[in-house]
This record gives structure tokens, C-alpha cells and sequence, in this order.
């Protein structure tokens, strides 16, 4: 179920109320997270050569694929369990990292060795 624009406006993240609250607000944190990351892989991926590109391409990939198996969890009851704190982090550092390469590109060029790391 959805939260209509009215509870959605009464959530204060900086004093969430209760559990939902909680995860409304954590979801906010991750989705920005999120947002930083696709803009800055998107600035590097136009820096990159094309073969570079591809490198990266992958290497986004595994790193995806790695995040969600790191961060998520199958209960049998409950279905998939997502661990917003996980992923929030692994996002933030994986961003961080592309920052790096994007600032190298910059300053020294771009190190198409690097790509495959964090």
C-alpha cells in the first residue's frame, strides 16, 4: 500500500514517529544515494573510451548484482528482506569510488584498470 501525499507530508525524518516512519525515511536516503550514483557513472561512462566504457559497463554490473545478494535475504514467510542500511552504504562507497575515477580522468587520465575495483 501506498502513502498518500498527506501522510507522506506529515513524516518529520528527522523525528520519524514509529517503524514506518523509519522506513519511509530510509527509503529517502537510499533513493538519493541512488540518484548520486547513476550521476556520477553517467559523467565517467562519457569520459571513458569506448572500450573503457564497456569495462565499466560490466564491472557496474557485478557491483549491482553484488550489492542486492549482499543486502537482501529470502524468508520463507516473508518473502525477500531487504537491508535498506546495506545497500545505502554499499551504494554511497560505490559512488564514492566512481568519483575517484571520474577526478582522475580529470587531473592524470582515465585508468582503465581501475574500473574493475569497489
Amino acid at each position: 500500500m501506498a502513502l498518500t501525499g498527506t501522510a507522506r507530508a506529515q513524516t518529520d525524518c528527522n523525528v520519524p514517529g514509529n517503524g514506518f516512519d523509519d522506513v519511509y525515511c530510509l527509503n529517502k536516503v537510499f533513493l538519493k544515494a541512488d540518484d548520486d550514483l547513476n550521476a556520477v557513472y553517467q559523467k565517467l561512462l562519457k569520459k571513458l573510451p569506448a572500450s573503457a566504457q564497456t569495462t565499466l559497463r560490466r564491472s557496474q554490473r557485478a557491483w549491482v548484482a553484488a550489492r542486492n545478494a549482499d543486502c537482501t535475504e529470502r524468508d520463507s514467510g516473508r518473502g525477500a528482506v531487504f537491508y535498506i542500511d546495506c545497500a545505502t552504504e554499499r551504494t554511497t562507497s560505490r559512488t564514492n569510488f566512481l568519483n575517484d575515477r571520474y577526478r582522475e580522468c580529470l587531473s592524470s587520465g582515465c585508468q582503465p584498470a581501475k574500473l574493475n575495483g569497489s
